[in-house]
């Protein structure tokens, strides 16, 4: 991925973060098991001060932007799919503050200043009978008022990054069916974590469930409200393929390295050197490199585009395409690995499993084609009419 690394500051990031893709690698396998997290790979980001990538200089932070907030994303994720996908939703978050600048101004502030000394924070906003908030369901959680005070009650499910976040950024609806979005801290009264994470697949990023028991906060916990106006810029969510893609890439050095060395004794010489190989290689080599053509050529329209809110078509696009584009370079780089690939001492198996969890992460397929679909009808009706 060297041709999209185009800036002496976007070489710098990616040698640091290269410098510790060997370190995650060497210790992913002992994310297979349930109730695992990469504290080790998190804390050595924040050696290096990742966790401040996105946030703004004026704030303390790197202030860095989409571009090599992805390129970053895509190289930790190479290393470890659960450490790129957890410490994302962190950056990410800070990222679309940074750019839409929505939050209250004085809670925003105080986590700004709180992330500068180094906390970790992500949203809360999914849960069991409401499913993920980009569907538009009301959340369960209720936020009630009492004085000065807000009472919260509630489950949020699939919260990543759960064993190191300092805060909570929590989705409830209050008295007049409004939905507020809630800074709840970590040592909150009332706030437990329970370890319902069991997934197959990027169990390392601990996605377990919150549950907030007449957790009492002040009502200047608020950072934000859903109100009915344009939609803030998503472009922070392309972490999401960059995760899956990265994943793809560690297939592919595996499955690469693998056919250039090994000789079977009926062969004579590598299996990389037999056309059938040699055409999978390939295969590989056009997916990730048109998926990656296709992620940061969005990236570039969309820093570059005076109205961000225009691109929600462009970036879901890109995220079911390269989610898929990874998942098909995994499947290639299997057949050429073969039998061996299925052992659980071989971290394809893992790669395998990890990458196809990117077709549950937003925004759903489902969800984006539909409204493809409607769009597409709705031109053509239109265009009959006139």
């Amino acid at each position: 991925m060297h041709s999209f690394v185009k800036t002496p500051e976007q070489k710098k990031l990616m040698e640091q973060i290269k410098a510790l893709q060997p370190s995650f690698r060497a210790r992913e396998p002992e994310l297979d098991a349930l109730g695992s997290f990469p504290f080790k790979d998190i804390e050595e980001l924040k050696q290096i001060d990742y966790h401040l990538l996105t946030l703004p200089k004026e704030n303390g932070g790197q202030g860095f932007g989409l571009y090599e907030y992805i390129l970053a994303q895509e190289a930790i994720s190479e290393g470890s799919g659960s450490t790129g996908l957890s410490i994302g939703w962190h950056n990410g978050i800070v990222l679309e503050y940074a750019e839409n600048r929505h939050w209250n101004k004085n809670t925003g502030q105080f986590l700004l200043d709180e992330i500068r000394k180094g906390a970790l924070i992500n949203s809360a906003g999914t849960e069991n009978n409401t499913g993920s908030p980009t569907r538009g369901g009301l959340p369960q959680t209720s936020a009630i008022a009492d004085g000065e005070d807000l009472i919260i009650n509630g489950e949020k499910t699939y919260t990543s990054l759960s064993p190191v976040l300092d805060y909570f950024l929590v989705s409830a609806t209050t008295e007049e069916q409004e939905v507020e979005h809630i800074m709840v801290p970590r040592t909150a009264t009332g706030l437990s974590i329970k370890q319902s994470w069991d997934s197959m697949a990027m169990r390392g990023t601990a996605s377990d469930t919150i549950v907030l028991k007449n957790v009492r906060v002040p009502k200047t916990n608020i950072l934000k409200k859903n109100t009915p106006v344009e939609p803030v810029s998503k472009g922070w969510l392309l972490h999401i393929p960059a995760c899956y893609i990265g994943i793809a890439a560690a297939a592919r050095n595996y499955a690469l390295e693998f056919a250039t060395s090994y000789v079977p004794v009926s062969l004579g010489k590598p299996i990389a050197e037999v056309p059938s190989i040699r055409q999978k290689i390939g295969e590989m080599e056009l997916e990730l490199s048109t998926a990656r053509h296709l992620m940061y050529g969005t990236i570039e329209r969309y820093e570059a585009a005076s109205d961000k809110t225009t691109f929600e078509e462009a970036l879901n696009v890109t995220k079911i395409a390269v989610t898929k584009a990874a998942i098909s370079i995994v499947d290639i780089a299997m057949k050429i690995v073969g039998s061996r690939a299925f052992s659980e001492s071989n971290p394809m198996h893992r790669y395998y499993l990890n990458v196809r969890a990117g077709l549950y992460n937003p925004p759903m397929d489902d969800v984006v084609i539909s409204k493809m679909a409607n769009k597409a009808i709705q031109s053509l009706n239109k265009d009959a009419t006139n």
